[in-house]
């Protein structure tokens, strides 16, 4: 069982959530569904651990590779493996599912077999966009993870929820265009093959002219999804209408498939192009930094302040993938799993918050300290690690993002630096409004976190913490992987 269970451990991890789907189909009642959506997920996370103690970090290239013919005819393969940076991001999929679960337990009670099937699917179509080693499997299960997040937004979202779920659609679709447009550029131009690996090495030798149009294509199909400015507007919108454990998903998993895009095609595929375009992506990550902190300040709605805070902590990602160097990647994908932490334990705060009032106004709050004090040493911990605090998950990544940038330019990273600053900013004035002061009638009734609430939220406190203090097993784990990814646009590099 041990060498099946080896060797088919990715295959497994994919396979759990769509049949767990089938269960919750073939399932008597709405409890049935909970019940099943949570063993499913629960299982799922355990394989996702299990892939993570087997991992060797010490090989810098994919493990756990399956291949199978799919349609020969156009050399596309059912091809799956993980690396350093995949795998950590896997982990964090498989952590959050369960806890979105848990979340929508009580939440979500109007056609709840569907919601929970909705739910390990995109999971499902998530885990295999970060294992796929072909381009056409990636972008078939990309556009698969659209579908459930329009569902979720549209029938079990707030009173803008069409017109929200409409902008979701309508952003994605255009990114995924100018997706499909680059990997076709990249099958015609790069020997008539979707392999990634394959890809990797052949695509660097497309005419540079040829390479910059499709780097173009596919920055667009990325950054959209990321998202970064100017192409966030949907975000805000989808974020505060979507029902918790649609944000926890779209915040703590769905935007890092464009971080991950830029790793696993951009910078690897099209080094000499990604070099080139790589000074105005820097600014472009710096204005996001600042930008997305400036809306956050502004903001009366908790929801959207969480929102427009990730625009901005996204803007570390690409910052750390663009610096070209090992501590600006490491930082990144660092800064992408304990942003899908961080924010996503935010959004699943602010969510049971909602579920007892029905209202997202920071206004309508005050005085939490009181009848919720449970509530309130979580919301603290999630809100001083959203701003980096030492010794807390973010400050690494973050850290790490502005080393690597200085090598860039140290004016960036004392731009960047300022996005912290709206960070403490409008995380410690939003804790100032809703949890001290004197408590409002509407406060004084609500009652404190139940288990269920409290178990959803304890493991991400404590990761927050234990990456927080010690980061080492996930530096180490991603090193080599990030070394040989970037290895090919050092060369192209000025010296000096």
């Amino acid at each position: 069982m041990m060498p099946l269970l080896t060797d088919h451990l990715v295959s497994l991890l994919i396979a759990v959530p769509f049949l767990g789907i089938a269960a919750i189909l073939l399932a008597r009642g709405d409890e049935w569904a909970r019940r099943i959506a949570l063993l499913s997920s629960l299982v799922g996370f355990g394989l996702s651990l299990t892939l993570w103690w087997q991992f060797d970090p010490a090989q810098p290239g994919m493990q756990f590779v399956e291949r199978a013919n799919w349609l020969p005819t156009f050399n596309i393969q059912y091809a799956v493996g993980v690396d350093g940076i995949s795998v950590l991001l896997v982990l964090l999929t498989a952590l959050l599912t369960p806890l979105c679960v848990l979340a929508s337990w009580r939440a979500i009670t109007a056609k709840v077999r569907a919601f929970m099937s909705l739910i390990l699917l995109v999971e499902g179509a998530m885990i295999v966009v970060f294992t796929a080693m072909d381009l056409f499997l990636f972008f078939m299960l990309w556009e698969i993870t659209m579908i459930p997040m329009y569902f979720m937004i549209v029938l079990w979202g707030g009173p803008r929820r069409i017109v929200a779920g409409l902008k979701f659609v309508l952003f994605s679709l255009t990114g995924s265009l100018l997706l499909l447009a680059g990997i076709l550029g990249l099958y015609l131009h790069a020997g008539h093959t979707f392999d990634m690996q394959v890809l990797t090495v052949a695509a660097s030798q497309i005419a540079p002219d040829a390479q910059q149009w499709i780097f173009v294509a596919l920055f667009l199909g990325f950054a959209i999804k990321l998202p970064m400015i100017p192409f966030h507007s949907w975000l805000p919108d989808a974020h505060s209408e979507a029902p918790t454990a649609g944000s926890v998903i779209l915040a703590g998993v769905l935007l890092k498939m464009g971080g991950y895009g830029f790793l696993r095609i951009c910078v690897p595929m099209l080094p000499e192009a990604a070099v080139e375009f790589s000074p105005y992506i820097l600014w472009l990550s710096v204005a996001a930094i600042l930008y997305g902190g400036c809306l956050a300040l502004a903001q009366s709605d908790l929801k959207k302040l969480v929102a427009y805070s990730s625009i901005s902590h996204m803007g570390f990602v690409t910052l750390g993938i663009f610096a070209f160097n090992q501590q600006g990647v490491q930082g990144s994908v660092l800064q992408m799993f304990n942003h899908g932490i961080t924010t996503g334990a935010l959004f699943l705060a602010v969510g049971l918050l909602y579920d007892r009032t029905h209202r997202r106004m920071i206004s309508d709050y005050g005085g939490l300290h009181k009848p919720m004090p449970r509530f309130v040493v979580f919301l603290s911990i999630f809100s001083v690690a959203s701003f980096g605090l030492p010794g807390t998950a973010n400050f690494v990544g973050e850290f790490l993002v502005l080393v690597g940038t200085s090598y860039e330019s140290m004016l960036l990273v004392l731009l960047a630096m300022g996005g912290i600053v709206l960070a403490a900013a409008y995380m410690l004035w939003m804790l100032q409004r809703v949890m001290l002061g004197q408590t409002t009638e509407r406060s004084a009734l609500l009652p404190d976190l139940s288990p269920r609430e409290i178990l959803t939220l304890a493991p991400l406190a404590i990761i927050v913490f234990v990456f927080g203090v010690y980061p080492g097993p996930l530096v180490e784990l991603m090193a080599n992987s990030v070394s040989e990814l970037i290895a090919s646009a050092q060369a192209f590099l000025p010296l000096g």
